[in-house]
């Protein structure tokens, strides 16, 4: 049997790190909680976890900071990262989407949702791996299934779970147009409530990471994206 997944819980509330880290385990996850930001950045580099949970404002390093960090480092750049922010932090909440992490949870939240968000994040991370399956071409665009990689003009493009995933989709349904609610649906997981900005976030990041083949992905006003061949 695979061990409950590690799930590095990062707030510097206690009440709050208290209330996460019980629902966690009553869901079967072992957390592993942490009250500051460079003492949480250290262990999950030494011994990277299946999740973080990360809240942007923490003392010594805050969220955002620790986002760059396990982003730039090749150990820890695919790890799933969930945030958890303020409601009035949407320029915080839209430069920690940019920086890498996969989806947010705005406080005060609702223990239930978070879970689910956070089960949906891990589905994503473990899922279109399908072995034997061919790679996906368009020009020198490469994305391996079975690898889980992406190569651009031969070189290697790290992408996160969720961008990996987004990309595949819409290289598997090149030209036919994909809706934000339906790439909400089929790359996330949800079925509704969410800021179909995420979609635009996460996009426009993988437009930047994909170089030269950025202009495959085709925006399509009002409606949501087009990839072309």
């Amino acid at each position: 049997m695979d061990p409950a997944p590690r799930i590095a819980v990062v707030e510097d509330e206690t009440d709050i790190a208290e209330i996460l880290q019980y629902n966690l385990q009553r869901e079967g996850f072992r957390p592993e909680v942490y009250h500051r930001g460079d003492t949480a950045l250290a262990a999950i580099e030494a011994d990277p976890p299946q999740l973080v949970i990360l809240d942007l404002m923490l003392p010594g390093i805050d969220g955002l900071e620790i986002c760059r960090h396990l982003k730039r480092n090749p150990r820890t750049a695919s790890i799933p990262l969930v945030m958890l922010t303020a409601r009035g932090e949407e320029t915080d909440r839209i430069v920690g989407l940019e920086l890498g992490a996969d989806d947010y949870v705005a406080k005060p939240f609702n223990t239930r949702e978070l879970l689910l968000r956070v089960k949906a994040v891990l589905r994503r991370a473990g899922a279109g791996r399908t072995p034997s399956e061919g790679p996906l071409v368009a020009g020198s665009l490469r994305l391996f299934p079975d690898a889980h990689r992406v190569e651009v003009e031969q070189n290697e493009v790290t992408l996160t779970a969720t961008e990996f995933r987004l990309l595949a989709h819409l290289m598997q349904r090149a030209g036919r147009v994909q809706g934000r609610e339906t790439l909400l649906r089929e790359v996330w997981g949800y079925s509704s409530g969410v800021d179909s900005r995420t979609v635009d976030t996460h996009v426009r990041r993988l437009r930047k990471k994909l170089g030269p083949e950025s202009e495959r992905i085709e925006t399509v006003i009002g409606v949501g994206y087009r990839f072309h061949r």
